[in-house]
C-alpha cells in the first residue's frame, strides 16, 4: 500500500511541477527567456522543451503510460540539471536554486516511476522495440 501511495505521489509531483512551468515557457517570462538565451536555445528550445514537458506530464498522469512519462521526464531533467551545472549555475536570476531543486525533484520522481515499471519496460516495451519475443 505504501509503495502505491509513493508511486502515485511521484507521478503527480513530477507532472504538476512540469505542468506549472509551462505557463512561464509559453508566455515568454523573463526568467525562461534568460535561461534559454544563456544555453543558446531561445526561442525554439524553450518551446520544444515546453511541449515535451507537457507530453511527459500527461503521460505520467495516465497509469498505462506513466513509464513513458517517467522516461521522458528523466531525460529532460538530465538536460536541465546538466545546463545548471555547466552554463546556468544552481541559482538563476536570484531564485535561490528553486528551478534547480524542481529539476532534481522531477528527476528523482521520474526515476522512481521508471524503476517501478522496470518489469513492464523489460518484458513488454523493449521486446516490442527490438522485435524480440
Amino acid at each position: 500500500m505504501l509503495t502505491k501511495i509513493a508511486y502515485f505521489i511521484a507521478r503527480f509531483a513530477a507532472a504538476i511541477i512540469m505542468a506549472q512551468t509551462l505557463y512561464f515557457k509559453f508566455t515568454g517570462s523573463a526568467e525562461s527567456i534568460y535561461i534559454f538565451k544563456t544555453v543558446g536555445m531561445e526561442p525554439w528550445g524553450r518551446w520544444g522543451v515546453g511541449i515535451l514537458e507537457g507530453i511527459a506530464a500527461i503521460l505520467l498522469i495516465i497509469p498505462r503510460t506513466a513509464w513513458a512519462g517517467g522516461v521522458l521526464a528523466v531525460g529532460l531533467m538530465i538536460g536541465a540539471i546538466g545546463m545548471h551545472f555547466t552554463k546556468l549555475g544552481i541559482e538563476v536570476m536570484g531564485d535561490k536554486g528553486q528551478l534547480f531543486y524542481y529539476a532534481m525533484i522531477v528527476f528523482l520522481c521520474g526515476l522512481y516511476v521508471v524503476f517501478n515499471n522496470k518489469a513492464k519496460i523489460e518484458n513488454d516495451v523493449l521486446p516490442k522495440i527490438f522485435k524480440r519475443k
